[in-house]
């Protein structure tokens, strides 16, 4: 079953909508509380700069509520001369779940990376070791798991 939706670039009057899904989607996939003035912070520098990344939405047509969200942030390859674009904060409405709104964002992101074709080199996007649902999702896209694993330290 699908819903009807419209995909569009988010806009200042999203933050709080964005901000609520990374945290639902921090403590959906990780069990981690956010502190939601940091999120809401960190969601508007997204949006108010351009060079930091930016949020797709989908909005069902029926209300116009948003329902699903991804962000796209950049990692330059010197290696190749061109970005790798990273989808990141991706999270759906459970009301809307498995109804292709995920498919819709990445339809939208590709015909995106299309029209900057010359400085893009791919898709990139991690995703936690136990959600089975997402990995096989991003497989049925066309993702496929590298030989790469995540290291981090946090200040």
């Amino acid at each position: 079953m699908t819903v009807s939706t419209s995909i569009r670039r988010a806009e200042p009057r999203d933050v709080e909508r964005i901000a609520t899904f990374n945290i639902r989607m921090a403590e959906e996939t990780e069990g981690k509380k956010l502190d939601v003035e940091t999120v809401r912070q960190g969601v508007s520098k997204v949006i108010n700069d351009s060079g930091k990344g930016f949020y797709i939405l989908a909005e069902d047509e029926y209300d116009q509520s948003v329902i699903g969200q991804l962000l796209v942030t950049f990692e330059w390859s010197d290696w190749r001369n061109k970005n790798f674009w990273w989808i990141q904060s991706v999270y759906v409405d459970p009301k809307f779940r498995r109804k292709r709104v995920f498919s819709r964002l990445f339809r939208f992101l590709k015909e995106l990376a299309n029209l900057n074709g010359e400085d893009i080199c791919g898709f990139r996007l991690y995703v936690e070791e136990n959600n089975e649902t997402a990995k096989k999702t991003y497989e049925a896209m066309g993702f496929k798991k590298t030989t790469y694993e995540v290291y981090e330290t946090e200040f």
